[in-house]
């Protein structure tokens, strides 16, 4: 590794050549704060906050864009680089709206964050006049307000770069410059996709996920309903960040626990709901193969993946697996098996999904997601959701006890929990269709080539004596670029997963926010997904056709993967949408 000469505050280092002098800094120990930088999202140099002084430069520099050299000499807190940095917090937040008591990103903002720790006061030398902007909360799943945006333009790179939505832009020139929709439209009459991903990357709180949370306390407070949770597989390595624990801490059991204390009358675990989608979408992939059916199979786990294809690539809709997501089919199944084997009226019934998701408030909404005649889901609420939940009832989360799901419905496999990873529904299908198809167990459940946080991953595994090839894609980027080869026949796949949020759900647009200085330099994604393959190693079930209850549900209601009431309760249908 070649490598350079530095000095930053007058020390002596030797940094890799190549780094910015923000990486060359941050690898030897110093931080040097940002504002518009993320890495492999936006790299500007857009807000001045990372300026610092270089000697014989005739001016400031942008950390994050400056690349080092040899000799190079560095001063990353001069009074200069202060002032400087003070002043460009005065002007961001001369127009910035201050009802900060109010904001959900209150204690949790960076721009909040950077003010205090330069000193700056609420009230400016630059205060004037300035712009007024309407709230828009005309979609399901967010609101925007530009009164509170300082333009960094992170929301419409992860939008365009990783999204492939290019939904959002820059609108109109200097003192009047905004974030907003082309013809500054309302965002529910464009293709947004609801992946939430604007809202992980916003510094401040001018996006943010609606929060449903009102809705879930007055159910919990109502006597006459029934009100039941059931978490995503990924939440419970990720839910521990919100208060203060290392990313991809596993808290399971204290999140049950939260949950339990909340009120509600059954915690239940969507991994189970995972494990029933395997069998569903792996009986389904065997039948088109074995029937001629259209392939490459799609898979439909993730609902911003779903209004994607919908919205541009409508002519494939029908590759798309006809399965309802895990949130979905665990609803329909409360509302239909476990309200019959109770005497509850689904009516009566109150589904409360927790995702990391905030397209599946969205998808709650959906048309052919009723199963019983009433919503399969009442309320998505995401990982943020959850915790404002916790904090707001109290509950000391890191002193709770560990406590298990309720059962039967409680009930999962390993294979259910890596659903929450790029590549893990891949895998979990490939256990079960592969077992399935061969009538042999397997020696090795790991499928380790559709493994890992890479945008694209490829492999052909023989089955039966035929080639089964698979890809995995996650982040609609790179999602596009697949489908257009698989449309110019350049590729040819027999199984395909495909998730919208780069990484998987554990990157979803309802999970905790982390700052830039957290972002730019911890592999969240990585971190979290590690700790979903830990729990997989450790369950004693493994498979989801092994899992007891899968097994007594299909004995007992749905008869057998592909039966005419399974396709009446855990299928649904799509859409074509609008390009634009």
């Amino acid at each position: 590794m070649d490598m350079v000469n530095i000095k930053i505050n007058g020390m002596d280092y030797s940094v890799k050549a190549g780094s910015t002098i923000l990486e060359a800094a941050h690898e030897v120990g110093i931080d040097i704060p940002t504002l518009c930088y993320l890495k492999d999202i936006n790299a500007i140099g857009a807000c001045r906050i990372c300026v610092v002084e270089v000697k014989g430069a005739k001016s400031l520099v942008a950390a994050c864009v400056y690349p080092v050299n040899e000799g190079m000499e560095i001063f990353t807190h001069s009074p200069k680089v202060l002032k400087s940095r003070k002043m460009t917090l005065e002007l961001i937040l001369s127009t910035h709206e201050r009802k900060c008591l109010s904001c959900v990103r209150g204690g949790d903002c960076e721009l909040q964050r950077l003010c205090k720790e330069f000193g700056v006061e609420d009230e400016g030398r630059f205060d004037g006049e300035n712009q007024h902007y309407e709230i828009d909360d005309s979609a399901v799943h967010m609101f925007r307000n530009d009164n509170k945006c300082i333009l960094c333009r992170r929301c419409i790179a992860v939008c365009d770069k990783y999204q492939d939505v290019a939904v959002i832009g820059a609108n109109e020139r200097g003192f009047k410059t905004h974030v907003g929709c082309a013809f500054d439209k309302d965002l529910a009459d464009v293709s947004c996709v609801s992946c939430g991903q604007c809202i992980t990357v916003c510094p401040t709180g001018a996006i943010a996920e609606k929060d449903e949370t009102d809705k879930v306390w007055e159910a919990l407070a109502d006597e006459t309903k029934h009100v039941v949770f059931h978490t995503a597989p990924s939440i419970r390595v990720t839910l521990g960040e919100a208060f203060g624990m290392p990313v991809g801490t596993n808290v399971k059991g204290k999140m049950v626990a939260a949950i339990r204390r909340l009120g509600a009358d059954k915690v239940f675990d969507t991994d189970f709901s995972a494990d029933l989608t395997i069998m569903e979408e792996a009986n389904e992939f065997i039948e088109r193969v074995q029937n001629g059916g259209t392939l490459p199979l799609i898979t439909s786990c993730s609902p911003g993946w779903i209004k994607y294809c919908e919205h541009k690539f409508p002519e494939m809709i029908p590759n798309l697996s006809s399965c309802k997501s895990p949130q979905q089919m665990f609803g329909a199944v409360i509302k239909t098996y476990y309200a019959e084997k109770n005497g509850i009226d689904p009516k009566d019934i109150f589904v409360v999904a927790v995702m990391p998701c905030t397209a599946k408030k969205f998808e709650a909404g959906r048309d052919d997601q009723a199963a019983a005649g009433v919503p399969d889901t009442d309320v998505a609420i995401t990982t943020r959701e959850l915790a404002r939940m916790i904090k707001r009832a109290g509950l000391k989360f890191a002193e709770l006890p560990d406590e298990e799901f309720d059962n039967p419905l409680g009930e999962s496999s390993g294979a259910g929990a890596i659903f929450g990873a790029t590549g893990g529904v891949m895998e979990a299908a490939l256990r079960t269709a592969v077992e399935t198809l061969t009538g042999k167990e397997l020696e090795k459940l790991e499928f380790t080539e559709v493994r890992g946080t890479a945008g694209v991953k490829e492999a052909t595994y023989n089955v039966a004596g035929m080639d089964v090839n698979v890809a995995v894609a996650s982040g609609l980027k790179n999602a596009h670029a697949l489908l257009d080869k698989v449309k110019s026949g350049e590729k040819q796949y027999h199984f395909i997963e495909i998730m919208a949020c780069p990484g998987g759900c554990v990157n979803g647009g309802g999970q905790p926010v982390q700052p830039a200085s957290v972002r730019n330099f911890v592999d969240l994604r990585g971190k979290r997904a590690a700790a979903l393959y830990e729990e997989d190693a450790n369950l004693p079930v493994r498979k989801s056709h092994e899992n007891p209850m899968i097994k007594k549900i299909y004995e007992e209601y749905f008869e057998k993967p592909g039966s005419h009431k399974a396709h009446e309760i855990l299928h649904t249908s799509y859409v074509a949408r609008n390009r634009y």
